[in-house]
């Protein structure tokens, strides 16, 4: 089964750290849902029968700047063009300043059944670092207001490694998450990524980002704390009560097939029809060159390539490793040619001699706790 992603491209202000693709203006979102729904239509015409969707994620930016009556709009689209009978899962991305009560029961009503808060902190100060739009209170307020609003799957977003933040706020953030019961968080280190506000902030000279040790203590302590508060580490940035994993997310680490929309997603199809291999492709990273190309009923692509056996086996050992599930070595040489036990041997003694990886049973190769740190160079170094 295959999942959909939906980017929805706007937000209140410019976070410091965020590389995502949004504008803001509440005044471009018919034109925006217009051309949405257009894309919605095209796909559905050529995916829509081809495999029954799973989960809906709309994501951004940030999808609670549009109005209930844009949000049903974008879904009646999705339930006319593809085959939604198997839908498990729809995930809407909202920030505290819009979660209001009467909104998020609306979304309940419309059909979303799991939320992702962006709280990032629980401290006025960390939020004023990152210009956020909503501060301390409306984060506590917006967990509340979704459970009277009848979610009882979300997801609280939490970010470690702030400069200057002391590691007991972060210490505190992790308790406050544990304390509320809340059933799913995602925990992310503080990048630096280009054309970022922060970016430029260091290029500067104006911020002193965290050092490395200071990284590695946040995430230990995250790891140590969430797990033995019944926490499940299931992926490498995630934490969930039993029965509360992301499932759209399982759709990317199992290399299912899913489709986006909107400026700036990202798609990925393996399969036979309509036309046989593996393709991934992406749209522009420009809202009103989306909706144009569109109005111009041309698909608004950045880019689209057939990808390998190679590039799809070395895109699914690191999407596996980043699960607590693991690599199934049988699996990995049947679907895609790879023998790491013949062919990386030597490699895979020393990464378990090293304490990276875990002595391999059943045939299933999992990052040790230490390796969680290290995940890319350890997918380098099997490659």
């Amino acid at each position: 089964m295959a999942g959909i992603y939906l980017h929805i491209p706007f937000c209140k202000q410019r976070c410091i750290y965020c590389d995502f693709y949004f504008v803001t203006g509440q005044r471009l979102h018919p034109t925006f849902v217009q051309a949405l729904c257009t894309e919605i239509e095209y796909y559905g015409q050529l995916y829509g029968r081809l495999e029954p969707i799973e989960t809906i994620y709309f994501g951004g930016g940030t999808p609670s700047r549009l109005s209930l009556e844009e949000v049903a709009r974008v879904l009646n689209e999705l339930y006319r063009y593809f085959d939604l009978s198997a839908l498990q899962e729809v995930t809407f991305e909202v920030n505290p300043e819009d979660a209001s009560r009467d909104y998020l029961s609306g979304l309940h009503s419309l059909g979303i059944n799991r939320l992702s808060i962006g709280v990032q902190s629980f401290y006025e100060a960390d939020l004023r670092f990152m210009n956020r739009a909503h501060t301390a209170e409306q984060a506590e307020a917006a967990i509340e207001n979704a459970r009277r609003a009848g979610f009882e799957n979300f997801n609280v977003d939490l970010i470690f490694g702030l400069p200057d933040q002391p590691l007991e706020y972060w210490m505190a953030n992790l308790q406050k998450v544990a304390d509320r019961d809340i059933p799913h968080v995602s925990t992310y280190s503080l990048t630096i990524e280009p054309r970022t506000v922060l970016y430029k902030q260091v290029e500067r000279g104006l911020v002193q980002p965290a050092d490395e040790e200071t990284y590695r203590a946040c995430y230990d302590f995250a790891m140590e704390y969430l797990e033995a508060r019944g926490y499940e580490h299931y992926e490498i940035s995630n934490f969930a009560r039993p029965g509360y994993q992301s499932r759209h997310n399982h759709t990317y680490w199992r290399h299912g097939n899913y489709l986006g929309f909107g400026p700036s997603a990202h798609s990925f199809w393996w399969g036979q029809l309509p036309e046989p291999g593996a393709y991934r492709w992406a749209n522009v990273r420009n809202l009103r060159r989306y909706e144009a190309l569109l109005a111009q009923h041309h698909l608004p692509l950045e880019f689209r390539e057939g990808l390998s056996y190679d590039q799809l086996a070395e895109e699914y050992l690191y999407l596996r490793l980043r699960t607590a599930e693991g690599l199934d070595l049988d699996h990995y040489a049947e679907r895609y040619g790879v023998d790491l036990l013949s062919e990386r041997l030597d490699e895979l003694a020393e990464l378990e001699a090293e304490g990276l990886i875990e002595p391999i049973r059943n045939g299933k190769l999992r990052l040790s706790r230490k390796g969680r740190h290290v995940c890319d160079a350890i997918v380098a170094r099997l490659l």
